[in-house]
Parts: C-alpha cells; sequence; structure tokens
C-alpha cells in the first residue's frame, strides 16, 4: 500500500503539469496571417546604424517603409534589393535593449495600408482601425486587447542579425 500512496503522490504533479502545458498552448498566438513579403533591410555601417536606426537602451522603435508610393525615413539610404515587408517594418528595443522587428501591418485588419502605430509616451503599439494593442516591447509583438487579443493575432515577427564585412544590422524573414 505504501507503493501506491507514492505513485500517487508523484502523479498529481504529472497531471498538473500536463493540464497547464495543455491550457498553454490553447492561448498560442498567429503571428503568421500577414501575407508573405520580402523583408531586407540593411544598414551598411555604425554610422547608418547612429543615424537611422533604433537609439536608446531600451523601449525606442523606427518605422521603415519602403515601396513605390513611399519611404519613410526619407532620407534612409534605400537601396533597390532593399524590402520592408507587407507593410513596413517596426524596430524596437526590448526593456533589456535587445532588438526585436515585426511588420507594421496589423494582423486583425491584414492590409498593408492600416498600419500600427506607438502612442506618444506609451509601451505599446495600437492599429488605429479596430483598436488592437500589441506589446512591442515586453512580449515580442503579442496582442493585449481588441479583435487581435480575442483571435490570438500577434504582429509577424521579422529577425535582426548582425551583418557581415560590409553590413552592420541585417532585417530579414
Amino acid at each position: 500500500m505504501p507503493t501506491l500512496s507514492l505513485l500517487s503522490r508523484m502523479a498529481a504533479p504529472l497531471l498538473a503539469g500536463m493540464i497547464m502545458l495543455a491550457t498553454a498552448s490553447c492561448e498560442s498566438v498567429d503571428d503568421d496571417r500577414i501575407p508573405y513579403a520580402e523583408v531586407h533591410l540593411t544598414f551598411h555601417t555604425v554610422g547608418d546604424w547612429n543615424i537611422y536606426g533604433v537609439q536608446g537602451a531600451a523601449a525606442s522603435a523606427r518605422s521603415y517603409i519602403f515601396n513605390s508610393k513611399e519611404r519613410v525615413p526619407s532620407d534612409f539610404p534605400y537601396t533597390t534589393l532593399d524590402r520592408t515587408g507587407y507593410g513596413g517594418l517596426l524596430l524596437v528595443t526590448d526593456i533589456l535593449g535587445d532588438l526585436h522587428a515585426y511588420d507594421l501591418a496589423c494582423p486583425y485588419e491584414c492590409r498593408p495600408n492600416i498600419r500600427v502605430t506607438i502612442p506618444a509616451d506609451e509601451l505599446f503599439a495600437r492599429c488605429p482601425s479596430c483598436g488592437s494593442t500589441f506589446d512591442i516591447f515586453q512580449n515580442r509583438g503579442n496582442p493585449m486587447t481588441g479583435p487581435a487579443q480575442e483571435r490570438g493575432y500577434a504582429l509577424k515577427r521579422y529577425s535582426v542579425t548582425s551583418g557581415g564585412a560590409t553590413e552592420y544590422r541585417v532585417v530579414t524573414r
């Protein structure tokens, strides 16, 4: 009988862990709603980064849009190889100073011209159309409120890497 007691004591934490895992997987987010679009933005030198990159140790952000109708920032040295995704790029440093990149298009609206913005003095991005908010500085673009949160639609994430000999930072898919 003591063996049964030991097994039941071991089974309870195992069962609790399985329930937590199953519950957590139900709350996953979809960061793949934005249609495929090429992403490649290069900061060739430290100087380019200092002028056009994300400045500040933490919670800094900057948008990049390069298409036939728009060029943001207007003086960025875009090349013919640069691509800024479906709705544009949002480059941020999180609260620890780590770099992250997201597509500017709202994943609920799924239109390239409906882009999230960061309200002044706030630590989240907001869609001007549906009102959804996204945690861009602490939780990797996950939805916080609005229809995007109700459906589990996160901002599309991209990679930021250190470049090679002729590239300081590169944002890609």
